[in-house]
């Protein structure tokens, strides 16, 4: 197998076997596969010229209007046309709009499969040995045939489409996850408002086999490098069918609200009202990344949180245990390296990212650090009667 980017830096890394994201068990297989021989990488396409199947997996950020952003890809299709030999087939992985593949097979000239990927960040490795669902949309069953080959020996239901649908089931997916989150962030501000508990409630639902357990815990909102582009790609692409496709457009509404309803929700606990002034409290952020597990924080509601904060006048220090200060894009934001200096004089902190290990920190010592012991616990990650021994003031969501 042979890897091809454009990014000489990136690729001399990866030939040493440094993994420049954070993904457990990713430099073990990347380690193995150098060592034996059946993995390599370069920035030459050249080096694609005999492959049976070639991978596309080239970012589509979010562009103008929420279109997504092809000219990455475009380019990549274009340098790749006059490399491939004539039995190549091309599979799409990157998450394109409707019609995509079948414009990439009219360009190049060759059968193109959709073929998208469903992995999370931070289980990336795992989930493509572990599958749920392998998609492959192709008109060319012969293609779509080798396509599916490449997943042989995995045991997962494949489910063979053509190319419109299998792109749209990609958008449908993320976008529904992110349907899931708006209602439990929404119930939870329902909860607090009746004297309910969001634990109690989502835990009921969880037994509900038509529901499932996952995405049901409230948090600052949903965010990352896939459901904000994805929600917005499907509403686009919905408004130019005619499709009136509200209930997502209220969904992404709802996580805007999100953002406000815990900045409120840290006016209250440091000042003692929703409408008080934040100007100049110096306030610690437990939590950077869009979640656990990862360094990403690419439209990451802990960064949206943030800059809100921020508008409000009030002065941030955080802390995130996968984040590196190399990478952080500053700004709003003061980033450290001990969790001890985000407390230090701290008016209050507020836990952003359900990082596990947080629930093991010096909570006592914490508090004595901080001016006001008071923490927003916006993952509800914490046991609220530890933090309180400890001696602060908890305040969760959805209860």
């Amino acid at each position: 197998m042979t890897g091809v980017d454009i990014d000489a830096r990136k690729v001399a890394g990866l030939c040493r076997g440094e993994v420049p994201i954070a993904e457990p068990g990713l430099d073990a297989l990347v380690a193995e596969g150098l060592a034996r021989g059946g993995l390599a990488f370069t920035t030459d396409l050249r080096a694609l010229a005999e492959s049976d199947v070639v991978l596309l997996c080239v970012p589509t950020p979010t562009g103008p209007e929420g279109t997504a952003d092809l000219r990455a890809y475009d380019a990549a299709v274009d340098s790749l046309a006059p490399v491939l030999a004539p039995h190549c087939v091309v599979a799409v992985k990157s998450t394109v709009p409707v019609g995509t593949t079948a414009r990439t097979a009219r360009v190049l000239g060759r059968p193109a499969v959709s073929n998208p990927e469903f992995l999370r960040e931070g289980h990336a490795a795992h989930d493509f040995l572990h599958p749920d669902r392998i998609v492959v949309g192709g008109t060319d069953p012969s293609a779509a045939d080798r396509v599916a080959a490449l997943y042989d020996g995995l045991t997962a239901p494949v489910v063979h489409t053509d190319p419109t649908s299998s792109e749209l089931a990609k958008y449908a997916s993320n976008a529904f996850l992110a349907l899931k989150v708006s209602y439990v962030n929404v119930l939870a501000e329902l909860c607090e408002r009746l004297g309910a508990d969001i634990a109690d409630v989502a835990e009921t639902m969880r037994l509900d086999p038509r529901i499932g357990a996952a995405f049901l815990s409230p948090g600052p909102g949903w965010g990352g490098s896939c459901l904000p582009k994805d929600t917005r790609a499907l509403l686009h692409t919905a408004a130019e069918a005619g499709v009136d496709f509200a209930v997502l457009a209220e969904a992404v509404a709802a996580n805007r609200h999100q953002h406000e309803r815990v900045v409120e929700k840290v006016r209250q606990a440091v000042t003692g009202s929703t409408e008080g002034s934040l100007q100049g409290s110096r306030l610690g952020l437990l939590g950077l990344a869009f979640k656990a597990g990862t360094d990403d924080v690419r439209d990451s509601p802990a960064l949206a949180v943030a800059a809100r904060l921020a508008e409000a006048g009030a002065v941030l220090t955080g802390y995130d245990p996968g984040v590196d200060r190399d990478g952080f894009p500053g700004g709003v934001v003061q980033l450290v390296d001990d969790v001890t200096l985000v407390a230090k004089d701290a008016a209050g902190l507020v836990l952003l990212t359900e990082w596990p290990e947080f629930r093991e920190l010096d909570w006592p010592h914490l508090a004595d650090l901080t001016h006001h012991a008071t923490i927003v616990d916006t993952r509800n990650l914490l046991d609220s009667a530890m933090l309180t021994r400890a001696g602060f003031t908890y305040f969760g969501l959805g209860r």
